[in-house]
């Protein structure tokens, strides 16, 4: 029987995520950003010999088994597991059992990393296979759906957070943060809130609140409890509430409410509220959906 991941971790990704393993192997490739590279994989048997790459390597395994060897030792990834692999470290990979494999990673530049970490050295993380379910959301934040780009405020949080697991997986002491910047917490909220019907760029915050992309995005965190790009995405998703109350016609809102297209829109509005766009009108309506 092929293993799979649960439903929990598998809400909010593609529907081919929660699919059994395909039968045909295939690699589906994400929308290109700077510094990172997002796949998905189905693989039987073996799908890649010896090789080395000069990024990290984070993935999700899926559905099925993972086998690789690295680092001197064959490693073994079960559905819900973290690959974390080091740059330029040799490793190959496949599927472990008969039943294949479905996986998604991505492949992140150091320099990434090191903009973020403010000089500390890049972080090696030992264990190549981890059970974290705080790393592996993360990681799932930024894997699904592949077909959105990924938002600049965004990618400045992932890597923020994402340096944070890596650090304490590696033993590394996390930077001292000292005192929250709370009044540039709060420029970059205000910026936020009058900038919602369109894309904001993390150079715009810096210039607005005059610290770098990264220490903000951390103190913005510790002040509001959630990150630049989601406090900027819940503004437009409340602001869509009130234009469906308004009666305005679904087809327009999406646009309205500064988002690319009504894909896009119809999933943040479903994973935020619990239903889409247009059960909240029939419900508010009061009219069968």
């Amino acid at each position: 029987m092929t293993q799979g991941l649960g439903g929990e971790v598998a809400q909010g990704l593609e529907r081919s995520c929660a699919d059994p393993i395909a039968a045909q192997d295939r690699i589906v490739s994400a929308p290109g950003g700077a510094g990172i590279e997002r796949i998905e994989a189905h693989f039987h048997g073996n799908a890649f010999d010896l090789h080395r790459h000069d990024t990290y390597a984070l993935g999700v395994t899926l559905a099925g088994v993972q086998r690789f060897h690295y680092r001197g030792a064959v490693q073994h990834s079960l559905p819900g597991q973290v690959i974390a692999l080091h740059p330029d470290e040799l490793h190959d990979g496949g599927a472990g059992t008969a039943d294949g494999l479905l996986y998604r990673i991505l492949y992140l530049e150091p320099s990434l990393l090191l903009d973020c970490l403010g000089g500390a050295p890049l972080p090696f993380v030992a264990d190549a296979v981890v059970s974290d379910p705080a790393l592996r959301d993360t990681l799932l934040s930024a894997l699904g759906p592949l077909d959105e780009e990924l938002d600049d405020l965004f990618v400045v949080d992932f890597v923020a957070q994402l340096a944070q697991h890596l650090q304490r997986h590696a033993g590394q002491p996390a930077k001292p943060a000292g005192k929250t910047a709370w009044r540039a917490a709060s420029l970059a909220r205000v910026y936020l809130e009058e900038n919602t019907e369109r894309p904001v760029r993390s150079g715009e915050l810096e210039a607005v609140t005059g610290l770098d992309r990264y220490a903000l995005s951390r103190h913005f965190r510790a002040t509001y409890s959630t990150s630049p790009h989601r406090f900027l995405l819940m503004r437009r998703l409340q602001r869509a509430r009130r234009m469906i109350e308004a009666g305005e016609p679904l087809a327009e809102i999406a646009a309205g409410a500064g988002f690319s297209d009504q894909s896009h829109f119809n999933r943040h509005f479903k994973k935020a509220f619990g239903v889409t766009p247009g059960r909240w009108a029939a419900l508010v309506r009061g009219v069968a959906a």
